[in-house]
């Protein structure tokens, strides 16, 4: 039987409760406050934030895109140094990198990558980074480094292609002519995105029959 209460007794009782637990029901309201408007704060902070590494990074972008590669440096390193938290950083790696293979410092160039690798919001950021620092790796004739980038790197996914055409490039720097043939066919037949080169490449390898025994 469900027990009924007058309206005197519902109010003592609320009167009551309110004298137990009013004290807790306000303190919970002021932190759920304080949590939302917080939270407000802090998120529209995070966007101002977004929003002027997002402008310092277009700048850099242009700079680069326009040949200025000196400008384009210093604008990244801005970046760099005051959006180290923001996926920009990254980016901002990258465009530095660019602007430094440019200027013929592969070394800072490679450095530059390594750093993208590490800030890279997501692994197809990370992976791209990677594949652009192996091949200046390569081109630094640094073939060891290069092919444990790869390997750490080429899952087998996206660009696995393009990695199986660095490959190429590593065995014929080293004279396995055989290698380089399999890797550059393997890139070919996978679509990397320059297979066109990567067929010229393959084209200029010497015959099967010409290599050593």
């Amino acid at each position: 039987m469900v027990e009924l209460t007058t309206d005197d007794e519902t109010v003592e009782t609320i009167k009551k409760w309110w004298k137990e637990n009013g004290t807790a029901v306000i303190a919970g309201l002021v932190i759920g406050l304080v949590a939302v408007f917080g939270w407000r704060a802090w998120a529209n902070h995070q966007d101002q934030v977004g929003q002027r590494a997002s402008l310092a990074f277009e700048q850099t972008l242009m700079a680069a895109r326009g040949g200025q590669y000196d400008s384009a440096a210093k604008q990244a390193e801005a970046v760099i140094d005051a959006h180290a938290k923001t996926p920009y950083a990254a980016l901002a790696e990258l465009t530095l990198a660019k602007a430094r293979v440019e200027q013929d410092d592969l070394a800072g160039a490679a450095e530059a990558l390594r750093a993208a690798v590490e800030r890279a919001p997501n692994p197809g950021l990370a992976k791209l980074a990677a594949f652009r620092l192996a091949s200046v790796l390569i081109a630094h004739e640094a073939f060891d480094e290069a092919l444990a980038v790869i390997e750490r790197h080429d899952d087998e996914g996206a660009l696995s292609a393009d990695f199986a055409g660095l490959r190429g490039d590593i065995a014929l720097a080293k004279g396995e002519i055989a290698d380089a043939r399999a890797a550059y066919a393997a890139a070919i037949a996978g679509g990397a995105g320059l297979s066109r080169l990567i067929e010229l490449k393959l084209q200029d390898l010497p015959a099967a029959t010409d290599s050593p025994s």
